[in-house]
Parts: C-alpha cells; sequence; structure tokens
C-alpha cells in the first residue's frame, strides 16, 4: 500500500523523505515502528502505510530502515 499524502502537507506544498525503523516480526507482519527522521506532517502517513505492509516470513525477527519519498502530487 502507498502511503496518502495528507490533506494538509498539500496545503503546504510539502514534500520529502521520512525515514523509518521497522521490526518485523518472524511471520513477516510489522510488529513496530519508529520514525528516525522527516516531516511530522508526512511521518504518520508513513507509518499507517507500512503497518499494512507484509514481508515474507523469516527465521527470526529483523529490523530495517525505510525511507519513503513524499513528491507534491501537483508536479
Amino acid at each position: 500500500m502507498e502511503p496518502r499524502y495528507p490533506d494538509l502537507a498539500r496545503e503546504l506544498h510539502l514534500a520529502g523523505k521520512v525515514k523509518i525503523e521497522v521490526i518485523i516480526a518472524a511471520d513477516g507482519r510489522v510488529k513496530d515502528t519508529r520514525v528516525l527522521g522527516g516531516s511530522p506532517v508526512l511521518a504518520n502517513a508513513a507509518v499507517d502505510a507500512i503497518r499494512q505492509w507484509k514481508y515474507e516470513a523469516g527465521p527470526r525477527e529483523t529490523t530495517a530502515v525505510i525511507e519513503v519519498e513524499f513528491k507534491d502530487p501537483r508536479k
């Protein structure tokens, strides 16, 4: 699922990257997230989308850092 561009970000013509640390459970579901950087206006949309992602199952819990880029949809 792609992150939804927030209405406030659209009004402010806000764009940029959000960096999220993601803990992925062994069964592939997102167990936890932590915002490492980026606009707070964009961060919630990024976290909401990432929490719905599903990864391949693995032998143990893993951690990944993901960058989500938001571009002004008018450009």
